[in-house]
């Protein structure tokens, strides 16, 4: 049996622009699958409800709900979705206790934030707004679901099955759900796999040690396993995800290469110094993403000794061979 997949467009309060939510199953269907929920406001429920509406279903009609990844614009709406509909709710292992709203793993999650922020070198009205910002748009609010955990490999019942990818670096517990579609081998990417951007790591999640290796690895599996399409978070389908995620991995080897230029020409930094050298002034959620993907690079630059750390700082030891840390470069399209 042949997927059916229908995509509502929703708002988006911050983050990445317009969310798409994925609606597996028609009203003739026995089962009905939502892929992500986006943020939770009245706006945003209203415009769910109507794209159900379009495709003769209602919240009622939801039987699960499938996240890709804890955020609030991806999972925001699930507690309100499963309240009235009574649907499952499945999210990966290491990311179901923010989604269930646990207090103990918020306060973890906020702790290490506040941590991470004053060892970035932020100062310390910066850390503050920071903080403003997560808040605002961190922990989940609304009715907290009930967590079903899967992990990598977990069969999913949607007609042809969706299969549980792990795709960390964005957020320790990422997944994409793979499956057998028109185009052949599927999949579901969430923020793992963007078309137009390329998703944050370091800012997104503090929780990985080293979320850029964890990331690399995410880009050569899609790399290696080369799917026919992918359905992103936000954004067109992708026809080709292997020379997307080419692209991205090439994007990081350049953004490498300019931090080992920056700590070059400056001596040593801290990602709020090698942030300001990269981006420039920063604004919104990007004051927390433009350190957290400084902070991302210099620790894989560090894990390989081409950089030291010393103290909040991160000092230039030898230029690294690129290729072994990003794989060799490719031409992909322009």
């Amino acid at each position: 049996m042949t997927l059916t997949v229908n995509r509502i467009r929703l708002g988006n309060t911050e983050f990445e622009g317009e969310n798409s939510v994925y609606v597996l199953g028609t009203a003739a269907d026995e089962q009905t699958t939502l892929i992500d929920t986006s943020v939770r406001t009245p706006e945003t429920l209203d415009a769910l409800r109507s794209g159900l509406a379009e495709h003769g279903q209602s919240l009622a009609d939801v039987e699960q709900v499938v996240l890709t990844h804890w955020h609030p614009d991806h999972a925001g709406l699930a507690g309100t979705v499963q309240e009235e509909s009574g649907a499952t709710v499945f999210v990966h292992e290491a990311d179901a206790a923010l989604v269930a709203q646990e207090d103990e793993a918020w306060d973890v999650f906020e702790a290490r934030q506040r941590t991470l922020l004053r060892e970035w070198g932020l100062p310390k009205p910066i850390q503050k707004a920071v903080l403003a910002t997560a808040e605002k748009v961190g922990r989940l609010d609304g009715p907290a679901p009930t967590i079903e955990r899967i992990s990598a490999g977990d069969e999913l019942d949607c007609a042809t099955g969706l299969e549980t990818v792990h795709l960390p670096g964005h957020t320790e517990g990422l997944v994409g759900f793979a499956f057998d579609g028109n185009a052949g081998r599927e999949l579901f990417s969430g923020d793992a796999l963007l078309p137009d951007i390329t998703p944050n790591v370091g800012g997104a999640d503090v929780r990985l040690d080293n979320p850029l290796a964890a990331y690399l690895d995410t880009l050569s599996h899609f790399i290696d396993s080369d799917y026919d399409r992918a359905w992103p978070g936000h954004g067109d389908v992708m026809e080709t995800p292997a020379e997307r995620a080419r692209e991205i991995r090439n994007h990081h080897r350049e953004r490498a290469e300019n931090i080992l230029d920056v700590l070059a020409d400056h001596g040593s930094a801290d990602p709020w110094s090698v942030a300001g050298h990269l981006f420039g002034e920063l604004d919104g959620i990007h004051v927390l993403h433009g350190p957290g993907e400084a902070y991302a690079h210099l620790e894989h630059l560090a894990e390989s000794g081409a950089v030291r750390r010393v103290e909040n700082e991160y000092e230039l030891v030898e230029h690294p061979d690129l290729d072994a840390l990003f794989g060799d470069a490719v031409a992909v399209r322009q």
